[in-house]
């Protein structure tokens, strides 16, 4: 993605203000003339900034402004090692909100939806940043958070909500629950704003049909201030960025080296305007690639493709990598599987072990689905796997994100 004037001047105004206080980045780029950058190529030759970085500075060692200009912290969702803690500016929340208000107008959702909004609150910037942006457009908001699903479908019921953010987990619980319960008849639903975890179109596809709505993917991390720096529109062919407070890149893994717009590579992310903790050519380990050209929908702003999988999220089995979303892109083409599955791998008497737990669709020849799965899998993916077949619904749902693969090697 090319760099703009405006990008690489605000970029710029940003590091002279980073090395000539002591902070984080004035230690991070110790030894780097900053008026010897003047051009993308330059930029592009800075460090990365790491996620071991923001750990090590815990608790407030990327904080760039005095604390009486800090309103608010936030912390990322990790469950293990470090947290990793974000302070905000007034200014930094009111950005913020006015990326994801623009997020629900791409979605086509107005100041006349009631939205509905099930991700966790307190530190971690899910829920909250979905309040901040439908509180900016003026929408009424059910804040329920996560869990108690029998009061989320209540409200769902009472209070009429046209649109419901969620994790696509979440999604595919309450969409179950609907179902089972008889209850379609008195669900205005229109719109799903799902973010938070990868899913694959099978699972999108079930989410939509069932809850009869219309999803976009909504994207962001707690680091590069929450979910809401872009979204997917009606045309479902990419993730618009908001490129006036954020700066992309996609580089090689490996060699760190930007790679050619269409190419799949890891999604780097400087920003341009925050002032608590600004972020300079962060590495997310997130999969995806620059869309060239523009959208049919004719929004100016430029688009990545939807997450393809995470850096961090690949194992290896004999010397094969597998990544989440080629399970999900074979599911799709399984006319007996569901979206729904779990991948164990275990270590037994020296053999690394491969069990595909999936589960079949009402009506599906067990066995048959297993040999077909066995079958793609090592033409597909290049291994054997063991396929247990299960009855939908026998695979756990969460409230939150979705554990689909479990190493138990090590």
């Amino acid at each position: 993605m090319k760099m703009t004037e405006t990008q690489f001047n605000l970029i710029k105004a940003q590091l002279k203000k980073l090395t000539s206080q002591p902070c984080f980045y004035q230690r991070k780029l110790e030894g780097i003339d900053i008026d010897q950058i003047q051009s993308q190529e330059d930029f592009e030759a800075l460090p990365f900034t790491w996620k071991g970085d923001l750990r090590e500075a815990y608790p407030l060692g990327l904080q760039a402004v005095p604390d009486e200009e800090i309103v608010r912290i936030h912390s990322s969702s990790g469950t293990t090692g470090t947290p990793v803690i974000i302070p905000y500016t007034r200014q930094d929340v009111e950005d913020w909100a006015e990326m994801f208000k623009r997020c629900y107008e791409t979605a086509g959702i107005t100041n006349l939806d009631r939205i509905q909004i099930t991700p966790g609150y307190g530190l971690w910037t899910a829920g909250i940043g979905f309040q901040n942006g439908a509180e900016r457009l003026g929408a009424m908001v059910i804040p329920m958070g996560p869990g108690n699903t029998d009061k989320q479908l209540r409200m769902m019921m009472d209070m009429k909500s046209t649109v419901l953010c969620a994790t696509s987990s979440y999604a595919l619980l309450l969409a179950e629950e609907i179902a089972k319960r008889g209850i379609g008849n008195r669900i205005h639903l229109r719109k799903g704003v799902i973010g938070s975890e990868r899913w694959g179109e099978k699972m999108r596809n079930r989410i939509a049909n069932e809850l009869g709505v219309q999803l976009y993917d909504i994207y962001g991390l707690t680091e590069v201030y929450g979910p809401g720096i872009g979204i997917s529109c009606d045309h479902a062919c990419g993730i618009h960025v908001w490129t006036d407070y954020l700066y992309f890149e996609v580089v090689d893994p490996k060699t760190g080296k930007n790679v050619p717009d269409g190419e799949i590579g890891e999604l780097v992310i400087t920003t341009l305007h925050k002032q608590g903790a600004p972020l300079i050519r962060y590495r997310t380990h997130d999969l995806t690639r620059v869309i060239p050209g523009e959208c049919p929908c004719g929004c100016p702003f430029p688009r990545i493709d939807t997450i393809l999988g995470r850096t961090d999220d690949m194992v290896k089995v004999k010397g094969v990598n597998i990544f989440p979303s080629q399970i999900e892109e074979l599911l799709t083409g399984i006319e007996g599987a569901s979206s729904e599955y779990q991948f164990m791998l275990d270590h037994m008497n020296g053999k690394d072990i491969c069990t595909l737990f999936v589960e079949a669709n009402d009506g599906a020849n067990r066995y048959e689905l297993e040999i077909e799965l066995q079958n793609a899998f090592k033409s597909k993916i290049g291994i054997s796997v063991n396929v247990k077949p299960v009855s939908i619904g026998e695979l756990p749902r969460s409230e939150k994100k979705s554990t689909r693969v479990f190493d138990n090697r090590y």
